[in-house]
């Protein structure tokens, strides 16, 4: 067999004890129901795990006075890659009793439980590899692939809240072991779990019929109290029937006072219409009327002011004609100047020349006198000279003709300038005249338009005032339909008062008839009480039970009394009639008297 790897073995050792205590915190955390403390067994198991995890292939760094070896090194570079894990950093170092790096990454480790990011955090430090090779060797847990495995089973602690004091525990002596007996489970275990979820069933099922027995009592409270409503409306309803009753007899009398005031609107609405429809129609054809000779009038000023404005337009045109070509000319005189100057500028220059040719002949002449030798070449150059001068000289005549003649066409171009300007004056005084008149006109037209304006303006407002009182009319009219709808409708409902008045008048008629005969049975039954001695007729309020079957009375359940002995009885145990000594027809007895009187009567039978 091959040997395996001890690195390796203690990797996935670690891995398996960081599998189990996750799991147990978060199931034991779930099933105890709150936050957990420093106290609790599961989670200082996982303390010491991580801290195993996290020293597993740690180097070993020298120092002058002895080796170190802690991983707060690699958790203290956490903040350098998460910048929200600075905070933690801060108040790890400000904690009064930590003197030991060890001290320090535990309560590290406590504060990113509580923070619920210790996932996050070490997520940052697995990824960068390269800076956790300066504190691991190659094969340790946190450079191989174990230590994402732990990292990710680590996101399930975000579901159990912790709150642990840090300040008070003494983190620096801690001896980091691991208690394997948390983990191995017993046979008393399995069979203590079983009952546990036995008698949580039972509590869950003693909950439920709790829970089912409150609502049932809610619902019967519930029913009972409607009960109570329905007998308080039943008691109202009675009322209100009293109450449409005397409404109707007031409905009847409203109802003629209505007809009658409905006749007098209806003939004074018939002739307020008249009027208004001649009104309305009269003052319509004196507007159409008006409004033909106001459209005229606007067409015409409309015209006016088109023909203005074109006028205005065609002399605007001109002036801009003449504006561009005064530009022109002085654009012309700018370049006549230009070419005068600089032919000036040529003329200064032959002068200059001719000066210098001159002091150049002097001193040939002086060479003359000094040198007879160079005569004849100093005479052609004389002669050279003098040709030069001569063509100088023509061309000097010719620029000083050319001089002349420009100034010759300055001078008629500045008197055409002068005329052209005058000329322009003129158009434009008569031209600016035009548009003053045009202008005045045009005030007057405004004016003219204004007053139009305000009269149209009061036409429109007197025409809105009678289209509101047209409206207002419509109005009145829609109202006085409304009006008849509702003495139609109270017509209708006249009649139909009128036929539940003949039926009650019916009924009344009836109950008459039985007030009658209820007299007679009174009468008969005062006989019958003059005949019966020693009974007692009970009251109604009396009684709250039957006497025989001893049920109370209700609404369903109605009170009678026997005519025999006087007690009261419900219908069941009275429905027997029999006729009685005092009255010659059968009335109502109870069951103890039927049966008395059928024996008696059975016995004084031969």
């Amino acid at each position: 067999m091959a040997t395996k790897d001890p690195t390796a073995v203690e990797r996935a050792n670690l891995l398996n004890m960081a599998k189990l205590s996750i799991k147990g915190l978060i199931e034991s955390a779930l099933s105890f129901g709150r936050t957990l403390d420093s106290d609790y067994p599961p989670l200082q198991q996982f303390f010491v795990v991580m801290e195993h995890c996290l020293k597993h292939g740690l180097k070993v760094r020298k120092s002058f006075l002895s080796y170190n070896k802690t991983i707060w090194g690699p958790l203290e570079l956490v903040e350098k890659l998460y910048p929200e894990a600075e905070e933690i950093g801060a108040s790890v170092r400000d904690l009064p009793g930590l003197k030991t790096p060890l001290g320090r990454a535990r309560a590290w480790l406590r504060l990113a439980l509580m923070q619920k990011k210790m996932a996050d955090y070490l997520r940052c430090l697995i990824i960068q590899r390269d800076l956790l090779s300066e504190f691991y060797e190659y094969h340790a847990l946190m450079m191989e692939e174990e230590g994402a495995v732990i990292v990710g089973l680590l996101v399930g602690l975000n579901v159990i809240d912790a709150n642990l004091c840090v300040k008070g525990e003494d983190l620096d002596s801690q001896v980091g072991v691991i208690d394997f007996s948390m983990y191995l489970k017993n046979e008393e275990d399995i069979g203590n779990k079983e009952r546990n979820v036995q008698i949580a069933a039972i509590l869950d099922q003693k909950n439920y019929v709790e829970e089912l027995n409150r609502q049932l009592n809610s619902t019967v409270s519930s029913l009972h109290s409607r009960v109570d409503s329905l007998e308080k409306s039943n008691t109202k309803l009675i009322e209100e029937l009293a109450i449409a009753k005397n409404n109707i007899i007031k409905l009847q009398e409203e109802n003629h006072q209505l007809r009658s005031e409905n006749k007098l609107i209806l003939m004074k609405t018939q002739q307020h219409l008249e009027v208004t429809k001649v009104d309305v129609e009269t003052e319509l054809q004196t507007y159409k009327h008006s409004r033909q000779g106001l459209d005229e009038m606007y067409n015409e000023a409309r015209r006016q002011l088109r023909d203005e404005s074109q006028l205005r337009q065609d002399v605007e045109n001109e002036l801009a004609v003449q504006v561009s070509m005064k530009h022109e000319i002085e654009l012309a005189m700018k370049l006549l100047e230009k070419d005068i100057h600089e032919k000036q500028d040529t003329l200064i220059g032959l002068r200059q020349q001719l000066e210098e040719v001159k002091a150049i002949n002097i001193e040939t002449y002086q060479k003359l006198q000094g040198s007879e030798d160079g005569l004849k070449e100093k005479n052609e150059i004389i002669a050279r000279l003098e040709e030069k001068t001569s063509k100088i000289t023509a061309a000097m005549r010719q620029l000083e003709q050319r001089l002349q003649q420009a100034e010759k066409a300055q001078m008629e171009i500045e008197d055409e300038d002068k005329k052209y300007l005058q000329e322009y004056q003129s158009k434009f005084d008569s031209l600016q005249k035009q548009i003053s008149q045009k202008e005045k006109q045009l005030a007057q037209l405004e004016t003219d338009l204004k007053i139009e304006k305000e009269w149209r303006q009061t036409l429109r407002e007197d025409l809105q005032k009678e289209k509101d009182t047209v409206s207002h009319l419509r109005n009145e009219t829609q109202q006085i339909i409304t009006l008849k709808k509702e003495f139609l409708n109270l017509q209708d409902e006249n009649q139909r008062l009128k036929k539940i008045y003949h039926k009650q008048e019916q009924a009344l008629q009836e109950l008459g008839n039985k007030l009658s005969e209820s007299k007679l049975k009174i009468e008969y039954m005062k006989e019958a009480n003059k005949a019966l001695q020693g009974l007692v007729w009970l009251k109604d309020k009396e009684a709250t039970h039957c006497k025989l079957c001893e049920k109370e009375f209700s609404l369903s359940k109605r009170k009678h009394h026997c005519r025999n002995c006087g007690e009261i009885f419900c219908n069941a145990c009275s429905d027997n009639e029999l006729p009685l000594p005092s009255s010659p027809k059968p009335v109502r007895v109870c069951d103890s008297c039927h049966a008395l009187l059928i024996q008696r009567c059975s016995s004084n039978l031969p």
